[in-house]
């Protein structure tokens, strides 16, 4: 790493809280403390906090109670996932009640208590669910029709949802309908107006660039390197930070199907385990535990900075332009291009890179991200924590 680099680092901890110091490690912003058990305290950036404030609405004691909710609605989606088995239908964080709501098939629901959740009746469980989108995977290989914009489980309604580009519907796009819909009386279809697309060519933590041409962002710091968005290069494929630097090379990377990569770093490369907020403060990374659908998000990007919503479902098959790219997470948080392969956060547990989406942060959107374990475990990483 060029000196250069070392000061610009320095130079962005002295603007976020105000004096000089020796350095990075002792950087840390100001948090926010959340217990929400003896053996457990979440504690998040001060920047998040003011994001979340600013996106839910919600005062200082809402979001330290928001956190706490979500932590204990993870714990009981798992103990609801081995309680009821196959009947289990999925689960969702309901903000309204600030507990897990849990959907069971058939009659289940009624045989077994002491859940602390709501418990709600649906038909169909998540395995036939997700059993007719793998049919609808398979039915599209590795391309859709253009007017296709993807298809996932949405949990709280138990059905499988197919979006399109109301503005693109040609026969094609019928007909690949028809045959979605005869894989499971659930599949339903859902129009939107706009397609997906990729944000690979500006940066949505640290930026760097990919053979001094298209550039991205870093996702998260892992022992080696750091992990990102799979479009944003190929294997081999050179990578430099915005003083012309080396970063390192293309160790990995997979898109379409999945959308993710790791960049292996050269000797120097300091590699920290922080958030850049673009907004005066850092945000810690303390772990990759995955929250319910239904829980806040935070993403950070540098064409928008941070923005906060709601998890919409998971496992979604999005049909880029490119290519069919399996099991991202839908949400309604916006994004811009520029804002691919950024960092997200819940509470300090990293959640995923941004992959890719459609509208903007002036009137909203859908934007998607690749979850960061499956990441860590198909190149046998390990995040560096804060």
């Amino acid at each position: 790493m060029t000196s250069s680099r070392t000061v610009r680092l320095a130079g962005a901890i002295v603007l976020s809280i105000g004096l000089a110091i020796p350095s990075l490690p002792a950087v840390a912003a100001p948090t926010v403390a959340v217990t929400t058990s003896p053996e457990s305290a979440t504690r998040i950036s001060l920047g998040m906090a003011e994001a979340m404030k600013r996106d839910f609405g919600l005062t200082d004691d809402g979001v330290r109670t928001r956190l706490a909710q979500e932590e204990k609605a993870r714990g009981v989606e798992t103990v609801a996932r081995k309680l009821y088995g196959s009947s289990y239908a999925g689960s969702w964080f309901d903000p309204a009640t600030g507990r897990l709501a849990v959907a069971v098939a058939g009659d289940a629901a009624a045989g077994k208590t002491g859940l602390d959740a709501t418990v709600v009746p649906v038909a169909y469980s998540y395995a036939q669910l997700d059993a007719a989108k793998t049919a609808i995977d398979r039915q599209a290989g590795k391309a859709a029709p253009a007017g296709v914009n993807g298809w996932y489980v949405d949990v709280r309604t138990n059905t499988v949802v197919v979006t399109v580009n109301r503005h693109k519907v040609d026969a094609a796009v019928t007909a690949f309908l028809d045959r979605a819909k005869s894989f499971h009386r659930a599949v339903r279809v859902e129009e939107e107006d706009s397609s997906p697309q990729l944000y690979a060519d500006v940066v949505g933590g640290w930026p760097y660039w990919i053979n001094n041409a298209s550039r991205c962002s870093i996702g998260f710091a892992v022992y080696g390197g750091f992990v990102s968005a799979g479009h944003c290069g190929t294997p081999g494929s050179q990578t430099t930070d915005q003083n012309g630097a080396l970063y390192g090379y293309f160790a990995g990377s997979t898109f379409p199907y999945y959308d993710y990569s790791w960049v292996q770093t050269v000797a120097g490369v300091n590699l920290w385990g922080y958030m850049e907020g673009y907004n005066g403060y850092w945000y810690y990374v303390r772990g990759s535990a995955q929250v319910a659908v239904g829980s806040g998000v935070c993403r950070s990007g540098s064409t928008t900075g941070m923005w906060c919503n709601y998890i919409q479902a998971r496992g979604q098959t999005v049909n880029y332009p490119q290519g069919v790219v399996y099991n991202l997470t839908r949400t309604n948080v916006c994004a811009e291009p520029g804002d691919s392969g950024g960092s997200w956060l819940s509470s300090n547990q990293a959640q995923g890179v941004t992959s890719g989406g459609s509208g903007n942060c002036s009137s909203g959107g859908t934007t998607y991200y690749q979850e960061v374990n499956p990441i860590l475990s198909a190149y046998g990483l390990t995040l560096v924590l804060s």
